[in-house]
């Protein structure tokens, strides 16, 4: 059940969901023009090290510790050879350094012995390395290549899609199947964009600002 937008309750259709949907991500567009990954990166190997680097740390703290890292490995082959003691040195303040370094760089030689050095383009080449799944996979296709795979459904996301409306799984794959559903593939990897940033901004999981909200008369929980 829903709220619709005089305030009263009923049953939404999957027509006026993904019309509702349309208006959220017109006007969420219009509100961060800007909107995309925050991870610093300038090659589809740099983004790849940045997304393993950020689970369970926070984007600010994966730049803080980029640079040094490309500066001594700048490509897959250089990070294949690294010693694990120094790649664990290096991304020390990201938190479960050791397992990440393991990560990257065996992602970096399989990357080099199968792929010819090249970041693979697919799904299923992408979550059999080391350290993807498919989170990181749908940020690497999304915003290295262009390949609008599927939605990263990452807390934010899955926060304001509930509240939102357009779902009411609890598991990131249920999730972005029932956003897949909702909006375009064209819109996939921007709708993440925006959703991340509006709940950063906005829609914050202890105490939303629903009275500052731009969505707030389009959203389910508004408490405006």
């Amino acid at each position: 059940m829903t709220k619709t937008r005089g305030g009263r309750k009923g049953r939404e259709s999957m027509a006026a969901r993904r019309e509702r949907a349309e208006e959220v991500f017109r006007i969420l567009q219009a509100e961060y023009p800007t909107a995309t990954v925050a991870l610093r990166h300038r090659n589809p190997y740099e983004l790849t090290v940045a997304t393993i680097l950020s689970a369970q740390c926070t984007d600010e703290r994966v730049n803080q510790v980029t640079p040094e890292l490309f500066r001594r490995w700048p490509g897959p082959e250089d990070l294949a050879g690294a010693r694990q003691e120094e790649v664990e040195g290096v991304i020390h303040s990201t938190g479960f350094f050791r397992n990440k370094a393991k990560n990257l760089i065996g992602m970096a030689e399989a990357v080099v012995d199968e792929h010819g050095g090249e970041i693979p383009r697919s799904m299923k080449e992408l979550v059999a390395l080391p350290g993807i799944g498919r989170k990181t996979a749908n940020v690497i296709l999304g915003n290295a290549f262009g390949l609008d795979e599927g939605v990263v459904v990452d807390t934010h996301v899955a926060r304001l899609s509930r509240r939102l409306g357009f779902t009411r799984e609890k598991s990131p794959v249920k999730v972005e199947q029932d956003l897949t559903k909702v909006f375009p593939r064209d819109r996939w990897t921007l709708l993440a964009h925006l959703l991340i940033w509006h709940g950063r901004a906005t829609c914050k999981a202890r105490k939303p600002r629903c009275g500052e909200c731009v969505v707030a008369q389009l959203c389910p929980s508004s408490q405006v």
